[in-house]
């Protein structure tokens, strides 16, 4: 490990990210690859602590400490005898989500230097991104629930200001009808509803623990005893999981991503497919490696409570996977498909590491079930990453993200085409792509633990996953051109693939989501100290399948259930390729041809009502309740006898505060002797 690596990795972005004003009075070109170095660096940093992880032990100041260790920083004791501290925490899932972070943000960055070039507000740009970088660290290195809430709402600010980056509100920056501005705002309010629910069950947890540090949490355990037997330990992990479901866009807090689209898309790649709303499927995982000791030790007392919280965590999952996948095959604009993708995506996450809660009885199941959600987080994170770059790519080229606007751009971008359908490969889990392995283990898993009901809604998501990729892949890149497109080349702007910065960026993440999926037996080895840590045997790990590359890869492959992941992949792809492919279906005319169909379009297409309902009452429902408050009690009918009341009431206060000095003092004697009088009466 490379010297306070655990601390450079996140305080470096930090830092910068306040400097770049000083960098842009220099040189603009200084300015941008110092922020994309110190991406670069904090990358090279948190590699560093990879072999930590896999020795089991990490050498600080040349004396060696096992794994996890908890490197406190700093100490608050702001009143006597409550001490509060801030550190990090090195151990497998804080160095692996490290990593994941920052070199996702890193190729990221230096596609933006080509993407964002000549933008009026880069500075701020550049500050943001760096900023929420060093935040996103923090959270998941952070060694306790306060330094990791800190974290939290850094990037939870960032993401505010990025979705709302061109404030100004020009019509070609809105998404549908909502401006950047407003969509700013209701990603805000939406997750801060959440992060209300994850302060105060924090804030009841170091209640009853009297510490917010997550090893002591897991060891030292009386808390979440006393808990379960005041009843309240399911309210406490349920409302902790607002938070996640919030940062996460889960069901019934989904509603603000796909208007996080508003941003750069830079800024849809860096924080909402690949690092910021993975901060509630890292909290799950984290919760996981904390509960699981103490379920061990006090299982007849906390079970019921436990399972009712994973069982939360399982069903909102695969639900919002559903529903999500389902507005994704009807959107027309290439990044909120995407959006839907991830919100589904996310889903998938969520319902696998909630089984994993579930199965903490049995060991295999549990690592299987664990190993599973995080595979998919890494996978997920790489090729939405690359497909949202990918969308970047065509946005950059056309200057609009409309899928009417697209078609026949194949053969103008061949490049962009190639990344895009290595991304679309992964999303839609065809092997040997990344998605595809992770994807079959979750539902391998559900399948083999008799989750049947998860394994069934998750495959029929699966299905969805796959037509509406391949609609969105076959609008933009075949059939004819659009009107738009056919315009553009008269003009003499005919659309061609980004330059040599967006392309590496492209390249190296398309390399990732061919690749990565290869390594997945290897996480047993980067997790095998924190598996062992919470009590389960070595000897189990190393009997695992999973833990075996040949043994892995081979019975994926030759599995019967390969089989439903063969079918899965037809079903989904057959109508995609007929309609937006080869164009021998016509979509417009199906839909028309048939009511049922067309009523499930709308719905669909209206995101189930559920967004409309929301505006109707929280929205619409509160400025029609303050405007009848308004006109009806502070102008009309009985605000004016309020009015007049206060006002007959200020002229009598007012003749009877003169000013002298002997009436006030008349005044206190009098009040005095109210007071004797009425304090005689009531002792009597």
């Amino acid at each position: 490990m490379l010297p306070y690596a655990p601390w450079m990795v996140w305080v470096l972005p930090l830092i910068v990210a306040f400097t770049h004003p000083i960098w842009e009075r220099i040189s603009e070109k200084l300015r941008d690859w110092i922020a994309v170095g110190v991406a670069f660096v904090s990358a090279i940093f948190a590699a560093s602590m990879i072999p930590d992880v896999l020795n089991g032990y990490t050498i600080i100041n040349g004396v060696k400490y096992p794994l996890p260790y908890d490197w406190v920083f700093a100490k608050w004791i702001p009143l006597p005898g409550l001490e509060i501290s801030a550190g990090v925490l090195i151990d497998s899932l804080s160095v692996f989500m490290a990593n994941v972070v920052a070199w996702l943000c890193s190729f990221i960055f230096l596609y933006s230097i080509e993407y964002m070039h000549g933008d009026r507000g880069i500075t701020r740009y550049w500050m943001l991104v760096n900023f929420f970088m060093g935040s996103m660290e923090l959270l998941v290195m952070a060694d306790n629930l306060l330094v990791m809430f800190f974290g939290w709402e850094g990037v939870g600010f960032a993401s505010y200001a990025l979705i709302g980056y061109w404030y100004l509100d020009e019509k070609k920056y809105w998404i549908g009808p909502y401006s950047p501005s407003h969509c700013g705002m209701k990603a805000f309010v939406t997750t801060r509803i959440g992060d209300v629910g994850l302060l105060a069950s924090i804030i009841m947890i170091y209640l009853y623990s009297h510490t917010f540090n997550f090893l002591q949490l897991a060891h030292n355990y009386s808390w979440a005893i006393q808990m379960a037997r005041e009843g309240i330990l399911s309210l406490v992990l349920i409302l902790s999981l607002l938070g996640p479901i919030g940062k996460s866009a889960q069901f019934p807090l989904h509603v603000w991503l796909p208007e996080a689209m508003a941003g750069p898309t830079t800024v849809s790649a860096l924080i909402h497919a690949a690092t910021m709303v993975k901060a509630g499927v890292y909290y799950v995982a984290r919760i996981l490696l904390v509960l699981y000791p103490i379920y061990i030790s006090a299982h007849n007392i906390v079970a019921g409570a436990f399972n009712t919280f994973f069982l939360v965590v399982a069903w909102v999952g695969a639900f919002t996977a559903f529903l999500a996948a389902s507005m994704g095959c009807v959107s027309d604009q290439i990044k909120k498909v995407l959006a839907y993708s991830t919100i589904s995506q996310l889903g998938y996450m969520f319902s696998i590491l909630g089984v994993a809660g579930l199965l903490m009885s049995h060991q295999e199941a549990f690592i299987e079930s664990y190993i599973a959600g995080v595979s998919h987080l890494m996978s997920h994170a790489i090729f939405k990453a690359l497909l949202f770059l990918s969308a970047g790519a065509i946005g950059h080229a056309i200057e609009s993200y409309m899928l009417k606007d697209m078609g026949g751009l194949k053969k103008y971008m061949p490049k962009t085409f190639i990344f895009m359908a290595i991304g679309c490969f992964a999303l839609a889990g065809i092997p040997p792509f990344n998605g595809f392995w992770s994807k079959d283990l979750i539902l391998h898993v559900l399948y083999s633990e008799n989750m049947l009901a998860l394994y069934v809604l998750l495959a029929v998501t699966a299905i969805l996953t796959v037509f509406y990729t391949f609609r969105m892949f076959g609008l933009a890149f075949y059939g004819e051109e659009s009107e738009y497109v056919k315009h553009l080349i008269e003009e003499g702007h005919k659309p061609h693939d980004p330059g040599i910065y967006m392309s590496l960026s492209l390249a190296v993440l398309s390399i990732g989501a061919l690749v990565s999926g290869f390594f997945i037996p290897s996480l047993i080895d980067l997790f095998r100290n924190s598996f062992m840590y919470i009590g389960i045997e070595n000897e189990i790990l190393n009997e695992l399948p999973i833990s075996s590359y040949i043994k892995f890869y081979i019975s994926t492959l030759i599995n019967p259930l390969i089989g439903v992941t063969a079918l899965i992949i037809i079903v989904g792809l057959t109508p995609s390729y007929m309609t937006f492919i080869t164009y021998k279906w016509s979509a417009k005319d199906i839909i028309e041809r048939n009511v049922f169909l067309r009523l499930i379009w709308k719905f669909l297409y209206n995101r189930w009502y559920i967004n409309t309902i929301y505006y109707l009452i929280f929205v619409d429902g509160f400025k029609a309740f303050c405007n009848s408050i308004f006109n009806n009690i502070e102008c009309n009918g009985s605000g004016e006898l309020l009015k007049k009341g206060y006002s007959s009431f200020s002229n009598i206060v007012r003749r009877v505060q003169t000013g002298f000095l002997r009436v006030n003092m008349a005044y206190i004697a009098w009040g005095l002797i109210i007071t004797l009088i009425i304090y005689l009466m009531l002792t009597v």
